[in-house]
């Protein structure tokens, strides 16, 4: 199976937050955007959305930094994951997290994140304008951000000297 990655284009995101909604809607039955594996940051005067969520990162920081080892990566999908029975809320994985994608969850005292859905991801889905997708790695169209997916899916190759 040819890996797969979870792409956001911030030109063709309109700020409407449906794939917050679908997010929280498929992971809690909530229609609250509150506790969306998916965020959409504003910048500027409200002309400029950047959706956020997880990289799904190769060397995970999140993962290096949990006490429990209750973060792992699942080669299958090439995710991240949280096994929420280990999780003891100490939220190191939020603090360590470079892009902000890791959550937590007050009422229960755990961490959260996009777990791709288990291959079918709501949120692109929900997307209208397509700003979010899930495409094969080697689909990307700008070279910078194929190299990089190839890094983060592990088929990367070093470039020459």
């Amino acid at each position: 199976m040819e890996p797969k990655i979870l792409v956001t284009d911030p030109a063709k995101c309109n700020g409407c937050k449906e794939c917050q909604i679908a997010c929280s809607r498929k992971h809690t039955g909530l229609d609250t955007g509150e506790f969306s594996r998916i965020h959409v940051l504003e910048a500027g005067t409200g002309d400029f959305f950047l959706p956020i969520t997880c990289q799904h990162c190769e060397n995970p920081s999140c993962m290096a930094v949990c006490p429990e080892k209750a973060i792992y990566k699942d080669e299958g999908l090439n995710r991240v994951m949280i096994n929420q029975d280990l999780c003891i809320g100490c939220q190191l994985c939020v603090s360590a997290c470079p892009t902000g994608a890791m959550a937590f969850h007050e009422g229960r005292a755990k961490a959260f994140k996009c777990d791709l859905c288990g291959g079918d991801p709501e949120c692109v889905r929900a997307c209208e304008p397509k700003a979010v997708d899930y495409v094969n790695a080697h689909q990307l169209q700008y070279p910078r951000l194929r190299e990089a997916a190839g890094r983060l899916c592990g088929m990367g190759q070093k470039r020459a000297a």
